[in-house]
């Protein structure tokens, strides 16, 4: 039986995997990156035009938002570098799609 590499794996589908199967992978915390990144531009543009608008409430929301999400990744951050990025063939492995791709390629052998 020939096991599928990492190479052979789609990024969608690991991100898929990452989103349904327990512990992260890589591509699915590259995702999460990219989308707090994103959440970090939005929210210093809200938070600019809050001050060009001199509505400090506002700003003072926008702020408070942007200090949760910064924690947000941080603390991310600090619990993946604990626990540690599982690989895609592990969560394959566990949910039961890599063995049943294996016996699906022997029968059509």
């Amino acid at each position: 039986m020939e096991r599928p590499s990492s190479n052979d794996i789609s990024s969608a589908k690991a991100v898929m995997l990452g989103a349904l199967a327990s512990g992260v992978n890589g591509p699915t915390w590259l995702v999460l990156k990219i989308i707090f990144l994103l959440l970090g531009v939005c929210l210093t543009a809200m938070l600019s035009l809050a001050f060009s608008a001199s509505d400090f409430i506002i700003a003072g929301h926008v702020l408070l938002l942007v200090i949760i999400g910064a924690m947000l990744f941080i603390l991310l951050n600090g619990f993946l570098a604990q626990t540690g990025l599982v690989a895609v063939e592990e969560q394959m492995k566990e949910m039961g799609i890599l063995n049943n791709e294996g016996i699906e390629k022997g029968k059509r052998n």
